[in-house]
């Protein structure tokens, strides 16, 4: 199908409120197009009407207008450079960006991620930056919570009284 007709079915789905179509839609473009920082500017006004920040902040990065409490919460959902080229979703040299500012903010993030791997990553090559992900991602067991304990519990209770409930019930219906 071709952006434009794409780019109608999301206005379409838009206007209809059928927002996570159009999400998905946008979703879809923008990895067919990375290059297309307009792709990427409307993906983030559709996380806007979500109300989220770090999204709309992920596809408004490489803009130059783009809003600084967005470009907070996105850098604080991901934290290291590796899950930013992860989320970033940018294949191809840095060269391709539309603009020069698009362009310096690629070279930051990558250069990033490489001086804290100790080696040389690449935006099409995600082996590359994989081990900064994995650090990431491995979080540190904490302890529970006596919330945590008390929601267990309930969680449990409730099952039991609904299995205690059905089996009530068919002993009933054999009677």
């Amino acid at each position: 199908m071709p952006l434009s007709e794409t780019l109608a079915r999301v206005d379409a789905d838009l206007a209809a409120g059928r927002v996570p179509l159009a999400r998905q839609r946008l979703r879809g473009l923008v990895s067919s197009f990375p290059y297309d920082l307009t792709l990427r500017r409307r993906l983030a006004e559709v996380y806007r009407l979500y109300g989220d920040a770090a999204e709309a902040g992920r596809w408004m990065y490489l803009e130059e207008d783009r809003d600084a409490e967005e470009t907070a919460a996105f850098e604080a959902r991901y934290q290291s450079p590796a899950w930013r080229m992860k989320a970033l979703a940018w294949r191809g040299p840095e060269a391709l960006a539309a603009g020069a500012f698009a362009e310096r903010q690629l070279v930051a993030v990558r250069t990033a991620c490489a001086e804290e791997l100790g080696r040389a990553v690449d935006w099409d090559d995600p082996d590359s930056y994989r081990d900064g992900l994995e650090k990431e991602s491995e979080e540190p067991h904490q302890p529970w919570s006596v919330s945590d304990v008390l929601l267990g519990a309930g969680c449990l209770v409730a099952v039991l009284a609904f299995l205690a409930i059905w089996v009530i019930g068919v002993i009933a219906l054999f009677d």
